[in-house]
């Protein structure tokens, strides 16, 4: 990584985590703390919350948002609730993690060819970010996407992370696939051009796990898939 990339992802970050675009975000975040049994007397991060892993990166993972007990309480994505439990197991398996689990900051997870994001950086409440919030955190994402010039796969976590990184590509030039793609479970979009292929998945979350809507195996087939678009014929042989 060069010097002036890696200055801009430090710019990125500081402004990101001083952000206070949207105010019942603010709010939200912020009253978490103390909110849970479990977690009292713990010091929340309570800002929003960067992306993570491998900055040249040939897979771009997005995921909603933070979890309100979760990231928004320890600083990271999916650090400290279930649907990381889930999602960090699955990259150990895939070997993209060091480790299968993510419970703290600085617990010495590395994560190798991914990157992890989000459409939205604060938690939102009832994990449901309104049209107007999910506008105003777009410029982090793109910004991040400019910067992972070298991803050649976007892993959408659930419908709205889809709709994001679709709302994204559009705005970069990309063309509008004809037939229209539906979101799904290991759905793909390419679009015509120099464009990162989208790769859709379930999210891992609570609603989906314990139901069996998204299984160990089902995560796994993501990864194996997103590694195959990552390569690329070239890489492949």
């Amino acid at each position: 990584m060069t010097p002036k990339v890696s200055q801009r992802w430090s710019a990125h970050d500081a402004a990101l985590t001083a952000c206070r675009r949207c105010p019942r975000l603010v709010d939200h975040r912020e009253h978490a703390a103390g909110t849970r049994a479990r977690f009292r007397g713990e010091m929340y991060w309570a800002r929003p919350v960067p992306g993570l892993g491998d900055r040249e990166a040939r897979i771009l993972v997005v995921g909603l948002a933070p979890a309100a007990h979760g990231a928004n309480r320890t600083g990271r994505l999916f650090t400290g609730d279930r649907s990381g439990d889930f999602l960090f197991a699955s990259l150990a398996r895939a070997g993209f993690a060091s480790q299968p689990t993510s419970v703290a900051a600085d617990d010495g997870l590395t994560l190798r060819d991914v990157f992890i994001t989000a459409a939205v950086r604060c938690a939102p409440p009832d994990n449901r970010p309104t049209p107007e919030e999910l506008h105003a955190c777009a410029p982090y994402l793109a910004e991040e996407a400019r910067l992972l010039a070298q991803a050649r796969v976007y892993v959408c976590l659930g419908g709205l992370a889809w709709a994001s990184v679709r709302r994204l590509l559009a705005a970069a030039g990309a063309p509008r696939p004809s037939p229209q793609v539906s979101f799904g479970h290991l759905a793909e979009w390419q679009p015509r051009g120099p464009w990162p292929t989208v790769l859709g998945s379930y999210h891992p979350s609570q609603q989906n796990t314990f139901t069996g809507r998204l299984t160990p195996a089902m995560m796994d087939r993501v990864w194996a898939r997103a590694l195959t678009l990552a390569l690329g014929p070239s890489d492949e042989g």
